[in-house]
């Protein structure tokens, strides 16, 4: 009652600010929570799961899992999205964030080959596809809500807050669980219980879910967007998603998807191969993997809002270049670097550079996807537009270890597969133009 009453005064509270962006960097966290409890544990699941004489093809396989995932949250997106336009930000961000702690916990569940047979990977793919669908909603919804509540001058830095610290958060608590896992399970443990731990401790983020979002108030954006069209009956006919497959929505959908697909790319040859690159190519014990991996997810939590904020000041295309232009030739370079060397020092070095430059790119994208919308399509075009180029990006770990066939060509893969998602990721910005400045409050008769 409250949020409608501040939008009838035109005010949003500081709390009303703080809850709205706290839930956001929760939500979008559990995306990356998600994704690096799998891939820590790949190696693990690959074994119990998808067994193979080749260890590549086991990974190839895990990783086709995650993409199974990825190609369903584009539906979660359209369907969370669409009930986020229509009927309100706050009750589909909850279902949707419980939903994947659920889940997630779920996976601790599962019966190995060994125990079952084929069931076995088939039930882990059915999981997945779940999975998949409550992972779309929660990026159609924590990140609008969270944008739309703070000041224009603050949507950059609130959107690497978001997407680049929500993500490192995600990835930070993701690695505690593994180095606690790690530790109350060494050695071979770990297969039988340590990565049953992991999973389990998805239930924590259903709980912390509730406890957040209760102080949750609507989008201020979103009420006043809906009081302005509530007698138009034309709108309410048309369902957002349909909207955005139609002119000149479908143009704005298909430039944002050169940007998403790029920087999704990008991200899941750094961050989400770093895991496995750890084990496979330097050889890194679980345990120091654990704290690498938690200094990496510290520098992503903090190279979001650096990168963010910057594009505050010079825009949105403007820190998509300057991120995205350097990575072209240093990603390929640290990786093939880290593969040939086996100082320790400098596998940390090249391990949190490798994040930096794979979180950069992302930071601007939330805001940049929501400056595209207006109010009433804003949940399903973000969400759509994020997660189609996700899912395209997220297919590249599993043609990376396609493409390597064996494990000692996997760093010459992965260069080339930076070089070409940097080079899509910065045609992308140069194409779709500047949108810093766009009112989140504009109306459908605005155009891109």
């Amino acid at each position: 009652m409250s949020a409608i009453n501040n939008v009838a005064s035109g005010q949003v509270t500081d709390r009303q600010r703080f809850m709205a962006v706290l839930a956001s960097c929760f939500g979008w966290s559990l995306d990356l929570f998600d994704l690096f409890l799998l891939l820590y544990v790949a190696p693990v699941i690959g074994k119990l799961f998808f067994p193979s004489d080749h260890p590549t093809l086991s990974l190839a396989a895990v990783y086709a899992s995650f993409m199974v995932t990825l190609l369903m949250r584009p539906v979660g997106s359209a369907i969370f999205g669409n009930y986020a336009d229509r009927h309100g930000r706050k009750v589909a961000m909850f279902i949707a964030v419980c939903g994947v702690g659920i889940v997630t916990a779920a996976f601790g569940l599962l019966p190995t080959l060994a125990t079952v047979g084929l069931l076995a990977p088939i039930a882990f793919l059915g999981l997945r596809l779940i999975q998949g669908i409550f992972v779309g909603g929660v990026v159609a919804t924590t990140h609008t809500i969270g944008t739309e509540s703070v000041p224009e001058h603050w949507r950059g830095a609130v959107s690497g807050l978001v997407g680049g610290g929500g993500a490192g958060l995600g990835a930070l608590l993701a690695s505690v669980a593994f180095w606690i896992a790690s530790a109350l399970y060494p050695g071979r443990e770990f297969e039988v219980g340590g990565w049953r731990f992991m999973f389990y401790c998805g239930i924590v983020a259903s709980i912390l879910g509730l406890f957040i979002l209760r102080y949750l108030e609507e989008s201020p954006v979103w009420l006043a967007a809906r009081t302005r069209v509530a007698s138009a009956a034309s709108t309410e006919a048309k369902s957002p998603v349909s909207q955005l497959f139609a002119e000149p929505q479908r143009k704005i959908l298909l430039v944002n998807l050169l940007v998403t697909a790029g920087a999704g790319s990008a991200y899941y040859v750094t961050s989400g191969y770093l895991p496995a690159f750890l084990k496979l190519i330097n050889k890194v014990p679980n345990t120091s993997a654990s704290m690498i991996l938690v200094g990496a997810a510290i520098v992503a939590t903090v190279s979001g809002p650096f990168v963010g904020y910057l594009s505050d000041r010079i825009g949105r295309r403007g820190a998509f270049l300057v991120v995205g232009v350097p990575a072209l030739v240093l990603l390929p370079w640290m990786y093939l670097s880290m593969a040939a060397t086996q100082n320790i020092s400098a596998i940390v070095g090249y391990a949190l550079a490798i994040t930096f430059f794979g979180n950069a790119v992302l930071a601007p994208v939330p805001i940049f996807l929501n400056e595209r919308f207006p109010t009433v399509l804003r949940a399903s075009g973000t969400g759509l537009s994020w997660n189609i180029g996700f899912a395209f990006g997220g297919m590249m770990p599993t043609f990376v270890s396609l493409t390597a066939g064996e494990t000692a060509n996997i760093p010459m893969s992965l260069a080339v597969f930076c070089f070409a998602a940097c080079a899509l990721f910065v045609i992308g910005a140069v194409v779709a133009g500047e949108t810093q400045g766009a009112k989140l409050s504009r109306e459908m008769n605005m155009s891109n």
